[in-house]
């Protein structure tokens, strides 16, 4: 069994409440969602979330929800919760901010495990322009000759080892892997370069990378909402979840 989970924490420091901004009279999240039901390899799809009025949202649209707890530091903490009470083999977790993403990629990247000695994939894009090398928000992703990541940065260093590609942001494990990798304390790379992915290989554990030309457009921030808005041709709707701040 594969298991698709869309972390779909609320607070966003550039784009507050993004998860549940209107897009085509849906939530944002539901666009991404839907899409990611598609995949032909996935078995299940939840949400997760950390909010019981943003959890009643969704579940009126039709999504399968699960609330996990709100002390949790990252996506890939409500992943491993939510597949604990399951029988996953393979545990992919997917940004809640994508909703354009392509079904065809994550198909790609389960497919990738059917190597055995995988535990841990990710996804590397072709498309690295030199824009894209400069800019600090696009993470770059250095690979071997076999597709393993070497190394993972934000800049491209003097020192440059191996190929170098745009990172995607999407990750899937094997589901006791993804429960090994939660309980390792943050590492100093990934504390000092902010990239989750370092904790894997500053324990020596191997990072696998699927290559493609796929280019995910991803919302941020408002005008990147906008942009998605203009691609699918819609106007703006009203969508609110009242809050209890009280509570």
């Amino acid at each position: 069994m594969n298991l698709g989970v869309i972390p779909a924490r609320l607070a966003s420091t550039r784009f507050p409440g993004k998860m549940l901004a209107p897009l085509a009279g849906k939530p944002l999240v539901m666009h991404t969602y839907e899409q990611v039901r598609q995949a032909e390899l996935l078995d299940e799809v939840i949400i997760a979330v950390d909010d019981e009025q943003v959890q009643a949202v969704l579940e009126k649209f039709g999504a399968q929800v699960q609330l996990t707890a709100v002390e949790h530091q990252s996506g890939t903490d409500r992943a491993a919760e939510v597949s604990a009470g399951s029988d996953a083999a393979v545990v992919i977790n997917i940004q809640g901010d994508e909703p354009l993403i392509d079904p065809r990629l994550i198909d790609d990247l389960l497919g990738v495990f059917t190597n055995q000695q995988v535990v841990m994939a990710t996804a590397a894009g072709r498309n690295l322009d030199t824009a894209d090398l400069l800019d600090s928000n696009v993470v770059k992703v250095f690979l071997d000759f076999d597709q393993t990541a070497v190394d993972f940065q934000r800049l491209v260093p003097d020192n440059l080892i191996g190929g170098c590609y745009r990172h995607i942001g999407i990750y899937a494990y094997r589901r006791d892997f993804l429960h090994t990798f939660t309980q390792l304390p943050p590492s100093e790379n990934e504390r000092h370069r902010r990239l989750e992915q370092m904790r894997a290989l500053d324990n020596g554990f191997p990072v696998h990378c699927l290559l493609t030309d796929y280019r995910l457009l991803g919302v941020d921030t408002p005008e990147d909402l906008e942009l998605v808005r203009s691609r699918l041709d819609t106007k703006p709707d009203a969508i609110t979840v009242e809050r209890d701040d009280h509570k």
